[in-house]
């Protein structure tokens, strides 16, 4: 088999990142690279020649995934108010939803990679991708009358207890109580 070109080795890489991306969130680091790459569409050697080690593609893939939440949400990090504000209100509806508690393949990187980082998955660069990530979420959702790390701790433990709970009464209820806590106006 020849060699493949430049451009393909670049579509490939991101491939494998994204797939990691997706994967690492639904199911943890813990997914092996043979199960990756298969789920990629690559061969598992495949991976040798994109990555040093599976621990160099977490760094990667966290930062992957933060620069994906920021994109989502770009309009609302504007200073102005208005906008802010309404961006705030939309993030919170998504993130305390059932479609998120149910798809965090696709979800917030806090709630999903949190367990593997405590764990050590990954290096000093994933762990710092993901602090500098959880303090930008905090700060985006920071409001005159209420501080951000409150309000994500508020959303990240209502998301994790949700999903836990998933298929009891208990998970909606939990993800409906931190939503009217975080948009009770006063």
């Amino acid at each position: 088999m020849g060699r493949v070109s430049q451009a393909q080795a670049e579509e490939n890489r991101k491939r494998v990142v994204d797939t990691a991306s997706r994967l690492f969130r639904e199911q943890g680091a813990h997914v092996s690279v043979a199960d990756l790459m298969k789920a990629a569409g690559l061969t598992h050697g495949a991976f040798y020649k994109q990555f040093e080690s599976k621990e160099a593609l977490v760094d990667e893939t966290t930062a992957h995934a933060f620069a994906e939440l920021a994109r989502r949400h770009t309009a609302g990090l504007e200073r102005n108010d208005g906008q802010r504000d309404a961006a705030q209100q939309a993030l919170i509806d998504v993130y305390l939803s059932v479609a998120h508690r149910d798809d965090p393949a696709d979800g917030c990187p806090v709630a999903a990679l949190a367990t593997d980082i405590a764990r050590g998955s990954g290096g000093d660069e994933a762990r710092r991708v993901y602090t500098e990530g959880v303090a930008d979420f905090a700060d985006f959702l920071a409001t005159d009358d209420q501080d951000g790390i409150v309000r994500l701790c508020t959303m990240f433990g209502a998301l994790v207890l949700s999903r836990a709970t998933k298929g009891s009464p208990l998970s909606e209820e939990i993800l409906k109580a931190a939503h009217a806590d975080l948009t009770e106006t006063g």
